[in-house]
């Protein structure tokens, strides 16, 4: 009876993995035949085979490296447009939750409620009014038009204000006592403990600003100042049938994202789990 119990578990173990695993080729399959077909040329590319017959780095050497390329300003412009958007909401947005959860002030409720509501406003009722304040304040193509609307993030701030809530006040108070400032103990009391959602935020901002389009295409109409997914659209135009060249491009804008999420995966899962247990 045990021996059955026991097959009969490691069985619907077994066609759980099964199962998961064809899910997860499925999802993976594209990246690979993308990865696959940077290495293809133009005669390759379009072959409904998996390997290229011929391996060649040539694509890699155009867009990173031909003169005629704009790619390199691409990725620089989405690296300085991600990095700078993701330092501002991890300061301003960690400020907030410990304000909002903290202390105590009229309207406090009124504030975190009108903070979280604006979540309910898609992106795309938004853009004209960012667009006249571009436009008056004179910023179309600067950095500074691509990166302010996520200078803030309303999600992160809901993140880390439910974080610090869970942080018990006598901790804080203690170090009040001591003689340590309010900015003091939000550097050195308050940040180390939340540092799994700060984690969280960082990762997922980042991604969010990398891959975002509809924005940058509207703040930025010069090629020198456009983002990677803006600057590959356009490059697709440009490149007409030269679809390697695309996968080329596509694959070098995958890797950054690809290399934090294996260096901080493990920051990611637990800032997720943390975040599911708070109320």
């Amino acid at each position: 009876m045990k021996r059955r119990i026991f097959l009969r578990r490691n069985a619907g173990i077994a066609g759980a993995y099964f199962i998961l695993m064809i899910f997860a080729i499925l999802m993976i399959f594209p990246f690979i035949w993308m990865l696959m077909s940077s290495f293809k040329d133009a005669t390759q590319i379009f072959k409904m085979k998996l390997l290229p017959t011929s391996p060649t780095l040539d694509n890699y050497r155009y867009i990173l490296f031909s003169e005629s390329s704009k790619f390199p300003q691409w990725f620089l412009n989405s690296a300085i447009v991600a990095t700078c958007t993701t330092i501002s909401v991890l300061f301003f947005d960690s400020l907030l939750g410990y304000t909002l959860s903290k202390f105590r002030f009229p309207g406090k409720k009124a504030i975190f409620l009108l903070i979280i509501s604006t979540l309910m406003i898609p992106t795309e009722m938004l853009v004209i009014p960012w667009y006249s304040m571009i436009r008056a304040m004179k910023w179309v193509n600067t950095y500074w038009a691509i990166m302010f609307p996520g200078m803030i993030s309303a999600f992160g701030v809901y993140l880390m204000r439910q974080f610090m809530s869970t942080i018990p006040d006598d901790l804080i108070d203690a170090a009040r006592v001591d003689g340590q400032g309010e900015l003091r103990i939000f550097l050195t009391v308050v940040l180390p403990l939340v540092s799994p959602a700060l984690a969280t935020l960082a990762i997922f901002n980042f991604i969010g600003n990398w891959n975002s389009f509809l924005w940058p295409l509207i703040a930025a109409s010069k090629p020198r100042m456009f983002t990677l997914p803006v600057g590959l659209a356009n490059f697709s135009g440009e490149a007409g049938s030269d679809w390697h060249y695309i996968m080329t491009g596509a694959t070098v804008a995958m890797l950054p994202l690809v290399i934090i999420f294996l260096i901080f995966q493990k920051q990611i899962v637990k800032g997720i789990a943390m975040t599911g247990l708070k109320g």
